[in-house]
């Protein structure tokens, strides 16, 4: 009798040290991600959307590639014009992209607020460092990575369409997947996504979130009016436009830090040159701390 009831101490207390164990960060993060999917499908649809209606258009415009192709075998000048239809696709996937992370980022906080939802996800044993960066991490890593995913598969989408195209006209491909390189091409757009999308972007969508933790309403209009304001106020004040160039230099600079690789591989990649840039690691210490500052704002803010 007494070995039953041993047995049984034994395996009761074995479950309460499982039940007060501690769960490991990364799982708690984790599941805070996929939250973030669930609550947000918009991260994955929109750039998908984006996908569906260019191939829908690029489906329209097929019937004219047989002749462009002739024109390009006559002309090899003209082979760099079958490219475009590539390039256009990653700028709109790209654009869409972009839209998705400035919105996403601008209600992330706010609107659990708003919903009220803030207070049930308070009530679980997740920290508010952990919720703010699973929230960082939808325009630092999954969205970056659906649109590069999906431009991947749209691209080859594309080849294979174009592909069928020209042999029903008795043309051959080979040219245009010369032309295109699909390895070189996947590596150019990696590139471009993490100098640009990421590294370069990164105290924009940070800015964004604070303003999202701070703000009770409107934010949106806090995250754009405040550099806008001080823009006009130093072009009153003082005559110059240092902090509208340098706000000009950090949306669209990025580029500019790249050298232009844009969407299409590069003989010209620099990397250790773009990690050097000082204005990169300015921009990672303001990133930093708009993300410190939001954890700290999301602690003591509550519902709307």
């Amino acid at each position: 009798m007494n070995s039953e009831a041993n047995v049984a101490q034994q395996s009761l207390a074995g479950e309460m040290r499982a039940a007060t164990k501690t769960i490991p960060w990364t799982e708690t993060f984790y599941w805070c991600v996929r939250r973030e999917l669930w609550e947000h499908r918009a991260i994955y649809i929109g750039p998908l959307a984006a996908a569906g209606v260019y191939l829908l258009g690029f489906l329209l415009t097929l019937h004219r590639l047989p002749h462009q192709m002739r024109a390009a075998l006559a002309d090899p000048s003209k082979m760099k014009a079958l490219a475009t239809p590539y390039e256009f696709a990653g700028v709109a996937i790209m654009l869409v992209a972009m839209i998705v992370e400035v919105f996403y980022c601008v209600d992330a906080f706010q609107g659990e607020r708003k919903d009220r939802s803030i207070l049930f996800w308070k009530s679980l044993p997740v920290s508010d460092t952990t919720t703010v960066l699973s929230k960082a991490a939808i325009p630092f890593v999954i969205l970056p990575a659906v649109a590069y995913i999906t431009l991947m598969v749209t691209g080859f989408v594309m080849l294979v369409l174009s592909s069928m195209a020209l042999a029903a006209n008795g043309l051959s491909a080979a040219p245009l997947w010369t032309q295109l390189s699909l390895v070189p091409n996947a590596f150019g757009l990696l590139y471009h996504i993490v100098t640009v999308h990421i590294l370069w972007y990164a105290p924009l969508y940070c800015w964004m979130l604070l303003i999202s933790a701070w703000a009770r309403r409107a934010a949106f209009v806090w995250a754009f009016l405040p550099p806008f304001c001080v823009g006009m106020l130093e072009k009153l004040v003082f005559g110059t436009t240092h902090f509208a160039t340098w706000i000009g230099f950090r949306v669209g600079g990025g580029m500019e830090a790249e050298q232009g690789s844009g969407m299409m591989p590069s003989t010209h990649l620099t990397p250790l040159r773009f990690l050097s840039d000082p204005g990169l690691w300015l921009g990672w210490i303001a990133a930093v701390i708009f993300l410190a500052l939001a954890v700290r704002i999301r602690r003591n803010r509550e519902p709307n």
